[in-house]
C-alpha cells in the first residue's frame, strides 16, 4: 500500500500536533546533533548529556514543558517501516535535524482489545529545522528517512520517559502494552519486537 506524504503545515496535522519552529531557536541543537551517530538501523537515546548542556534545555524545561523536568535525546538512523506504534501520557517534541517522515495515528482509534488497523496511519514530512509537538494521544514510533536517506531527529520528553520499568504492573488491561516508563507500545508481528504486544493489524506501512 502506498501512503500519501502530507506536510506538517497541512490542516490534517492539527489533530496530531502543532508546529513550534518560530518559538524556539534550535540552530545550536541541530549543529550539535551532527556529532551524533546515524547507523544503518535505528538508535534511540532517551537523554544525551551534551545536548542537555545547551541553552535550549532551559527553554524546553521552563517554557515548552511549563517547568517540568525534561530530557533531550534523539532517534537517528535509517528506517522506512512503521513496525510499531507507541504513545505516552505526555506530548513529545521532535526537532527534525534532517528531513524526516512521521507515521502517525490516533490513540482514539485503538480497539477495545488494543488492536489497531494500520490503514488509519497517516504520513507527514517534517523538513529539516522543524520543531513539532506531537500530542500525547498521537500514535507514533521511529521516524523514517526520505528516499532512503538517513535521518536525525531530536526527541524531547518528560524526564525518565522510555527508561526501564522499576515495576511491571498487571492490574489494568492496558498494562500489557507498557514496555518502559511512560511508554505503551503496540507492535506489528512482522517487526518481531521481543516481548511486545502484537496488535497492529494490516500492512506494516512502508515509505
Amino acid at each position: 500500500m502506498s501512503i500519501k506524504i502530507q506536510k506538517v503545515t497541512d490542516e490534517g496535522f492539527k489533530k496530531y500536533g502543532r508546529v513550534l519552529t518560530s518559538d524556539y531557536d534550535v540552530a545550536e541543537l541541530i549543529q550539535k546533533m551532527g556529532e551524533t551517530p546515524c547507523p544503518d538501523d535505528v538508535i534511540y537515546v532517551p537523554s544525551d548529556a551534551e545536548l542537555e548542556k545547551l541553552a535550549i534545555y532551559k527553554d524546553f524545561t521552563n517554557s515548552l514543558y511549563g517547568g517540568l523536568p525534561v530530557q533531550i535525546g534523539y532517534c537517528n538512523g535509517h528506517n522506512n517501516l512503521l513496525n510499531a506504534v507507541e504513545y505516552h501520557r505526555s506530548s513529545e517534541v521532535n526537532v527534525a535535524c534532517t528531513d524526516v517522515i512521521l507515521l502517525i495515528g490516533m490513540e482514539q482509534d485503538i480497539e477495545d482489545d488494543f488492536t489497531y488497523d494500520t490503514s488509519k496511519i497517516e504520513a507527514f514530512l517534517l523538513p529539516a529545522g522543524t520543531v513539532a509537538e506531537v500530542y500525547a494521544t498521537t500514535l507514533h514510533y521511529a521516524p523514517c528517512g526520505v528516499d532512503g536517506a538517513g535521518f536525525r531527529c531530536v526527541v524531547v520528553l518528560p524526564r525518565d520517559t522510555n527508561l526501564d520499568l522499576e515495576v511491571q504492573p498487571d492490574s489494568a488491561k492496558e498494562d500489557k502494552l507498557l514496555v518502559a516508563r511512560n511508554k505503551w507500545l503496540i507492535a506489528h508481528p512482522d517487526a518481531k519486537i521481543a516481548g511486545a504486544f502484537n496488535g497492529l493489524k494490516g500492512e506494516n506501512i512502508q515509505v
